[in-house]
């Protein structure tokens, strides 16, 4: 059996009709856009956890609803990583309170917030990262919101 050595959990972060990602700006390299999320950690409870604290120390923000959609898994030294993807719906956001050491580290390059439509022709456009997170939104786009419009039932 292979190793899992990482876990990320990244969010699908719907906000009305607009998708929230965050554009990603390095010296010498093309801009490309990545979903918000990152990293499990050690003292994460569950990997949902660990979405709703990145989802925070990224934006600021807090979301409404989070439904585990995709996997995807990578091939990574000693093993293998797998990345959660999570739909997820927007509940608030003050990017005054955002916390992620990435902003204050210049040389990690610019991490600007960006709203764009929730269409698959915006998705198809975009440098989103990685490729298979691309694929899966434009196969899916309307699937992904129909999870999220889909009332909870009470058990």
């Amino acid at each position: 059996m292979t190793e899992i050595v990482k876990r990320s959990a990244r969010a699908i972060l719907i906000d009305g009709d607009e998708l929230l990602l965050i554009k990603r700006t390095k010296p010498g390299q093309e801009p490309y856009w990545v979903a918000v999320g990152g990293g499990v950690e050690d003292e994460d409870p569950t990997i949902e956890a660990a979405l709703h604290r990145e989802v925070f120390e990224e934006l600021g923000a807090t979301l409404q609803r989070a439904e585990l959609v995709h996997l995807i898994t990578d091939g990574l030294d000693g093993g293998i990583g797998i990345q959660h993807i999570f739909a997820a719906r927007l509940y608030s956001m003050n990017l005054s309170a955002r916390t992620g050491t990435e902003f204050s580290k210049p040389e990690r390059g610019g991490y600007e917030v960006v709203r764009v439509p929730f269409t698959a022709e915006t998705i198809r456009e975009l440098k989103l990262m990685p490729p298979q997170l691309s694929e899966f939104i434009v196969a899916n786009t309307a699937a992904i919101a129909s999870v999220l419009d889909t009332p909870i039932r009470a058990a």
